[in-house]
């Protein structure tokens, strides 16, 4: 009788654990994403590009280098910030853009141009 009891108790308890668990996790910010392709005004990827990434809240800055793709990518992104993102190569750099916390989407894409000078 007490076995049964207990089989009981947990049948009840163990549901309403899980919603509990699940609305928890949806009240946590989900963190973002940014990344794009850094192109030269024909269109063509950079390679090696460095792309800067300035979270506007605590103005600190991180880059990447893009890949024989010319993407680049910063995860783990706090959805409560602004961020501004541009890349440089050789001396030439593309116009800065603007992340914003209003933004609610956690995959962003911006791809950068960089009208390359010449030598």
């Amino acid at each position: 009788m007490m076995l049964a009891r207990r089989i009981a108790l947990l049948c009840i308890t163990l549901p309403l654990l899980v919603v509990v668990a699940s609305a928890q996790k949806d009240k946590e910010p989900q963190l973002r994403t940014l990344h794009g392709v850094v192109t030269d005004k024909s269109e063509n990827p950079i390679t090696g590009a460095a792309a800067f990434l300035k979270n506007l809240r605590t103005n600190a800055v991180t880059s990447r280098f893009t890949d024989s793709a010319g993407t680049y990518r910063f995860s783990g992104l706090d959805p409560n910030a602004d961020y501004e993102v541009h890349a440089e190569f050789e001396g030439s750099k593309s116009n800065t853009r603007t992340l914003s916390s209003f933004d609610n989407r956690k995959d962003m894409v911006l791809d950068l141009k960089i009208d390359r000078k010449k030598s």
